[in-house]
């Protein structure tokens, strides 16, 4: 049987429709995933993450161990800020991407995909071993809830007693919000501004009806699983399963730039990438743009309309960005044509640039990222 997240009732009584995710009953969309993806890029949705895997690690050397056991450095991340990384397998592929809280000086809060959870919490504490640094399970402990859009840092003011405007992007504090002890991180995978707030909980359906009330004069919106693959897409974030698999390093997606080397200890993989690294690429991620009203499904063929050569395929279709996964380096620059599969028709499809720029994220937000 599914579990049920502590916002299950609420969700049902907004008349959600429900998925199985990752052994979880989740809603799926509540009007339509169109609607609701709309609503985010212009106004506010709010989403049940509580799904997600949080893992905390402490301890005197929990930030050189986390350096051992992932593709970046944590020790580098400051107290409130967050950092994006990911766990990779001895041959370089891609075991989850995950991202880095530091709490404080000797705690992190890592958060994990939810199908990968556990798979992330045994890596994690095998590779920790023998560092003075301790692990547990933290999921029971946290409720996540996401308010992602334009008028989100306004909702949000309302209701938290930190000061919002000033909160970086990939920051995180605790405060009050809606009287409520909770972690609240500037984050989010929508490609838009908005906060993530971690709650106990006990106290899910209180913070989740309140911001709900203060949303309503701003646009904000219940949104499922379903728009947030589709927005995550459009902004060209990857997704572990799609773009991200075991059998695909970082830098076949994009993601070279968040692995580090020489680091004291080394880390898992790392003699994987540095090869990697020092080759040629010669299949890249990249976007693609078509007119067709219709998505290709994941796995749809890519074609060279001249040869009619098969040279990638799709890894995540959305009605307006489509990732065409392992297309030749020199097949995939802004403006090159490509035919795409969509359900047996074969239709025009032009790269574009990849990843585009999130939508709502200024310049300044961009920098604060490190």
């Amino acid at each position: 049987m599914s579990k049920k997240t502590p916002l299950h009732d609420i969700h049902t009584e907004l008349g959600a429709s429900f998925t199985d995710f990752a052994g979880w009953s989740m809603p799926l969309r509540y009007t339509s995933e169109l609607a609701e993806h709309h609503a985010i890029r212009t106004t506010a949705g709010i989403t049940d993450l509580t799904h997600m895997g949080e893992i905390e690690l402490s301890g005197p050397e929990v930030g050189r161990a986390l350096d051992h056991a992932l593709v970046g450095e944590p020790s580098k991340i400051a107290v409130g800020r967050a950092r994006y990384s990911l766990l990779v397998h001895e041959t370089g592929g891609v075991l989850d991407n995950l991202l880095v809280h530091r709490l404080a000086e000797q705690r992190y809060l890592v958060v994990a995909n939810a199908a990968n959870a556990q798979i992330v919490l045994s890596q994690l504490r095998e590779r920790i071993d023998g560092y003075a640094a301790a692990i547990r399970d933290a999921s029971g402990e946290w409720a996540l809830i996401a308010v992602q859009g334009p008028t989100s840092p306004a909702i949000v003011s309302e209701l938290a007693g930190a000061d919002v405007p000033a909160l970086k992007y990939y920051a995180i504090a605790p405060t009050l919000l809606a009287y409520r002890d909770v972690l609240l991180a500037r984050t989010g995978y929508t490609g838009q501004d908005g906060f993530e707030i971690y709650c106990s909980p006990r106290d899910a359906a209180a913070v989740w009806r309140a911001v709900s009330a203060a949303g309503a004069r701003h646009g904000l919106v219940p949104c499922g699983l379903a728009c947030r693959d589709t927005l995550r897409a459009e902004a060209g974030m990857p997704l572990y399963g799609r773009e991200l698999t075991v059998r695909a390093t970082p830098f076949d997606s994009g993601l070279g730039r968040v692995t580090a080397f020489g680091k004291l200890d080394g880390s898992v993989g790392e003699a994987a990438l540095a090869a990697r690294r020092d080759e040629a690429p010669t299949r890249v991620l990249a976007g693609l743009a078509s007119t067709c009203p219709r998505a290709p499904r994941t796995g749809s063929a890519v074609f060279d309309p001249e040869t009619g050569e098969r040279i990638g395929e799709i890894t995540s279709g959305a009605l307006s960005l489509t990732g065409g996964d392992g297309l030749p380096a020199g097949r995939s620059g802004p403006g090159t044509n490509t035919l795409v599969d969509i359900r047996g028709s074969q239709q025009d499809a032009e790269a574009s640039r990849f990843p585009p720029q999130p939508p709502g994220l200024t310049t300044s937000q961009e920098r604060d990222r490190s």
